[in-house]
């Protein structure tokens, strides 16, 4: 039986004892931030298109306090933002995952410390449908066996249309139309570790250059499905319940369950960054972070549509990355 990588695991680890507080909107615990001075300056962000636009509400929400401040964004996906960091021809890398071995080896080589990564919010990774799509829910190894020309999550048999996950009437012959993030993406590679259990995308799947762009084809099609950031749900979709097993409880993607690890496709997302371990942060770098994991900047991350952390997490992720 394939296993949920740490990843997932990760996120119910992090929360421990604090998981509940996390089902209200922003924890009202959280610090408020503190304007310092000498704090002016340009800063550029590469990376993950499932951050860009939280990206750009937290340069809105900085440049309130610091309008001297300015901040660039490109958000063409995860896998440019290490090699961005690399160059340093950015501060920040958004990114969907982790850093991959290779991609940290490849920062340590240049500068001889390791990125530092911060996380800055929960995302829960949606199966959407159309919204007059019926389907109650699916299980992961369904999810596996409709995308995956490899099935490696156990699935017995292909699944090419709605009939064969219990649709009836007119939806019962209607073949699916798959929506997909492209390679370079983190959402991509998330998708198929953790939807896929490392399996191999099928070859009929529609690509798309952007989290946005999965949705509306989504919207478009009837007999579509997709998987794209909860952020980017619309009106007209729907974001179905999961599984973990065949049989097991469908989960919605609902803030409480990715707080407590029981939704299946649950992620930290992270800014990953350059902190010279001997000399510290750049102080505009730090400023940005302390805003980010503070009440205003979790606000933002709320206002988006994503899952907050609390208070608790917040504080031992700013001990642990030296943003007190």
């Amino acid at each position: 039986m394939f296993q949920k990588p740490a990843l997932v695991l990760s996120i119910a680890a992090a929360m421990g004892a604090y998981a509940s507080i996390a089902t209200a909107d922003v924890d009202p615990n959280l610090p408020n931030y503190e304007v310092v001075s000498g704090i002016s300056g340009n800063l550029t962000s590469v990376g993950s298109d499932t951050l860009n636009n939280l990206m750009t509400l937290w340069a809105e929400e900085f440049a309130k306090f610091y309008p001297n401040v300015a901040i660039q964004i490109q958000g063409a996906g995860t896998s440019t933002a290490p090699p961005a960091l690399v160059e340093g021809t950015s501060n920040f890398g958004p990114m969907s995952r982790p850093m991959r071995e290779s991609e940290q080896r490849a920062f340590e080589d240049r500068y001889g410390y390791p990125a530092t990564d911060v996380p800055v919010a929960i995302d829960m990774l949606a199966v959407y449908v159309n919204k007059d799509n019926p389907i109650e829910g699916l299980s992961l190894p369904q999810v596996d066996a409709i995308f995956s020309a490899t099935r490696a999550c156990g699935y017995p048999e292909d699944i090419t249309n709605w009939g064969q996950v219990g649709l009836t009437g007119a939806w019962a012959n209607r073949d699916f139309t798959l929506y997909s993030r492209n390679a370079v993406s983190g959402t991509y590679g998330f998708f198929k570790e953790n939807a896929l259990c490392g399996g191999d995308f099928k070859s009929t799947i529609n690509e798309q250059p952007g989290s946005s762009a999965v949705v509306r084809g989504v919207e478009q099609t009837l007999n579509g499905i997709g998987y794209s950031g909860i952020g980017y749900m619309t009106s007209g979709v729907r974001a179905i319940p999961l599984a973990k097993e065949d049989g097991g409880e469908m989960i919605p993607p609902e803030a409480q369950y990715a707080a407590t690890g029981e939704y299946p496709l649950a992620r930290f997302l992270y800014i990953y960054a350059n902190a010279n371990p001997s000399t510290g942060w750049n102080p505009l770098e730090k400023e940005f972070f302390r805003m980010v994991l503070a009440k205003e900047g979790q606000e933002v991350v709320n206002r988006d549509g994503y899952v907050t952390l609390p208070a608790e997490v917040v504080e031992r992720f700013r001990e642990e990355k030296g943003l007190n």
